[in-house]
């Protein structure tokens, strides 16, 4: 296995802890890996979550405000712990059996299932599409339905590790200084309410479909819809023009991060379980056979077999207790590792989509204003041509005046006449074949009614409009 390079590019010398002081010698492996629930939460913690998107130091502040009774309960300091205490097969709403989990807030009940969690949390993505949303376990496997086809949904040992993961991120939302505040969420722990029609309720209804095209800091914000609507899609693999060098080692961390926790480790952590588990098998049938042949025997012997089996069931019974520990402690924290630096790739992904858009925003604002420049230069050749053309007709029928004139005094420059276009000659010979040319030609040109002049002013006016709309785009992307 290839030894992981912590060179992470944001952590401090002061922050980093020395292997002396990490080592199992000085620290209680036992104690628990949180803190004690006991402790009161306030709303603006003294050190900011890093998926808070800030790095002021809040003053520590009760929240005064409350939308709701639920949000009262979650922001009341007390110890807030949201449990799921159960989950049982039902057929509430739906034509098939599915497995909905029992949840407790403080006093009120609801019951969702999976997906309904999953919709959650993707709206959460959408409504704060810069903050880290904490995971949810994953989906079932391919493989899980191959080998265990119609029980793949109600097996045991996944309903269990669903239920804890699901309840830490329930808890997780629940402490998160501006997750907490979503009313979204305080409908999810409702149980009167129905989650359809949360989902087609604001502000889950007024996101728009296309995230890039809404403000990352409000995106149900209908009054920037029509400035956001003009803005560029750019793709994630889009190249920038001026990178942030910042952005590029956390990248580069992040997918060495998730590459070491989801390749080698992971594996190694399933072959280690996977052994474990065959190992307290065989303790189990071991046992079993122990005991048998002690009821067939007598004396000593089965004594001495009957405490044999029984040290080999307290093995059996050790090893699955061992294993619980390991993937309640280490598994799924481990793989839950692993699900946030997918969900931090997500995030630079998307501050690369929008560093983008406002490059392309840019361009697109100079070809517009240079578009301008042409479109008015035009304008003034065309205001010039017609004035000298007018200053033509009006000299033309004293043109013989000002010959007279000029005759008499030579020293004075004579008017400039323009001549009118002489047009057709009547007496051009016509090609074969072209009568039928020219009226197709008249024809279309009817048809498309091409007017210089008009066209010229129409776009000049949906020209300066478009820079305008351009310009607050650039200035919306820019605070971004």
């Amino acid at each position: 296995m290839d030894t992981f390079e912590d060179d992470n590019p944001f952590e401090n010398d002061i922050d980093r802890v020395s292997s002396e002081t990490s080592s199992t010698s000085k620290v209680n492996i036992s104690a628990p890996s949180s803190p004690p629930l006991n402790s009161p939460r306030l709303l603006s913690p003294s050190k900011p979550s890093p998926s808070s998107g800030t790095q002021r130091q809040t003053q520590q502040t009760y929240k005064g405000d409350f939308c709701c009774y639920r949000d009262r309960w979650l922001h009341s300091g007390e110890d807030a712990e949201i449990l799921i205490t159960d989950a049982q097969k039902t057929t509430f709403s739906s034509n098939t059996p599915y497995i909905a989990y029992v949840i407790h807030a403080g006093t009120a009940e609801a019951r969702h299932r999976y997906s309904e969690f999953e919709s959650l949390r993707l709206n959460l993505v959408r409504l704060y599409p810069t903050l880290i949303i904490p995971p949810i376990p994953s989906k079932q496997t391919i493989g899980d339905y191959a080998t265990k086809q119609a029980k793949a949904k109600e097996d045991a040992a996944m309903i269990a590790r669903r239920k804890r993961m699901l309840q830490t991120f329930l808890n997780r939302i629940a402490r998160h200084p501006i997750l907490s505040n979503e009313h979204v969420f305080h409908r999810f722990l409702e149980g009167e309410v129905s989650w359809t029609e949360v989902l087609n309720s604001p502000p889950l209804s007024m996101l728009p479909k296309n995230i890039l095209k809404a403000p990352s800091h409000n995106p149900t914000d209908s009054n920037a819809s029509s400035a956001y609507a003009v803005l560029p899609n750019p793709t994630a693999t889009h190249p920038s023009r001026n990178p942030d060098q910042r952005f590029i080692d956390s990248e580069v961390f992040t997918n060495k991060f998730a590459h070491h926790l989801g390749g080698p480790m992971e594996k190694v952590t399933r072959r280690t379980l996977k052994r474990w588990s065959e190992t307290a098998q065989d303790y189990s049938e071991l046992g079993a056979a122990l005991n048998g042949f002690s009821l067939n025997e007598s004396g000593p012997l089965a004594t001495a077999m009957e405490k044999t089996g029984q040290a080999v069931d307290a093995s059996y019974m050790s090893t699955t207790r061992l294993l619980q520990e390991l993937e309640q402690n280490f598994s799924e924290p481990l793989h839950e590792y692993t699900q946030f630096a997918t969900i931090i790739k997500k995030l630079l992904v998307y501050r690369h989509q929008k560093h983008v858009q406002y490059e392309m925003t840019q361009d697109a604002l100079e070809a517009k204003r240079e578009m301008l420049e042409e479109y008015e230069k035009s304008e003034r050749e065309a205001n010039r041509l017609e004035e000298a053309l007018a200053r033509g007709r009006v000299n033309g029928p004293t043109n013989s005046q000002s010959e007279e004139q000029s005759s008499e005094n030579p020293d004075e420059p004579a008017s400039v006449y323009l001549p009118p276009h002489p047009g057709p000659s009547p007496y051009k010979k016509r090609t074969p074949g072209m009568a039928f040319l020219n009226a197709l030609s008249y024809t279309l040109h009817g048809m498309m009614d091409v007017d210089p002049e008009t066209a010229r002013r129409n776009g000049i006016g949906k020209t300066r409009e478009t820079i305008s709309q351009v310009r607050i785009s650039d200035c919306l992307t820019d605070n971004f």
